[in-house]
């Protein structure tokens, strides 16, 4: 399924060097519904302004890259890291797609700036599906990624609740407990936050993990209200 999510979103029929540095191609793409052709990041059509949560992509930054012969260990680790950090959709081995909003720009360009501190090669071209089938896969796996990542946050929401709880059991109610859980709390909303900023394709796991963190929210308001009872004269 990988490589045909590949040849699926490009069609590139014409390649030459993208400023004095060499690197990059223009890529002109066929099969557009629309009949247009878009170049590479940083050619072409300028991204949309208006990019927001639930706005569907109509087209995709396809980026491949290639590091040294026989790369080290830290070298791949350092870039499967990227990846996870990016939230790009790896496709197949060194093939990964951003969607091509703005919110994406800067992961795209760290992306391409570690590989080359690795010794290695990366190729950005912009494109779209050449069939609604096609996108519709690309979105799917895209939701799919995302909604691992909220099912792992709604998890840690679960435990920070469970964790609240376990403090109203014992009585544990004292001024640095406090400040543990509103640490534990203020993770869980960054890390909420980054995964809301990638989920442009409106995710089905987005609503049950606004959920859970209005509910660990709610659990630590509870808990703030029993340690000032206690504690403020």
């Amino acid at each position: 399924m990988r490589p045909q999510l590949v040849e699926a979103l490009l069609d590139v029929t014409d390649h030459r060097p993208l400023g004095p540095s060499g690197v990059g191609t223009i890529a002109t793409l066929r099969g557009r519904s629309d009949g247009s052709k878009t170049g590479v990041l940083g050619g072409g059509a300028a991204a949309p302004s208006n990019v927001g949560y639930m706005t569907v992509p109509r087209e995709w930054i396809l980026l491949t890259y290639k590091l040294t012969p026989d790369p080290s260990s830290r070298a791949r680790v350092a870039v499967w890291r990227e990846v996870r950090r990016s939230g790009a959709l790896h496709l197949q081995q060194s093939v990964v797609a951003f969607p091509d909003v703005e919110a994406f720009r800067p992961a795209l360009e760290r992306f391409r700036t570690l590989v080359g501190e690795l010794g290695g090669e990366s190729l950005a071209v912009r494109g779209g599906p050449v069939e609604g089938g096609d996108g519709d896969r690309l979105v799917a796996s895209w939701n799919a990624a995302r909604d691992g990542e909220f099912a792992e946050l709604v998890a840690e929401c679960g435990k920070f609740l469970s964790e609240i709880d376990h403090e109203f059991e014992i009585e544990k109610f004292t001024s640095a407990e406090l400040e543990e859980e509103e640490a534990e709390l203020d993770k869980l909303e960054r890390w909420h936050e980054r995964i809301r900023a990638r989920d442009v394709c409106g995710c089905p796991g987005a609503a049950e993990a606004d959920a859970a963190l209005g509910r660990a929210r709610e659990a630590l308001e509870r808990y703030s209200q029993a340690v000032f009872d206690r504690t403020v004269p």
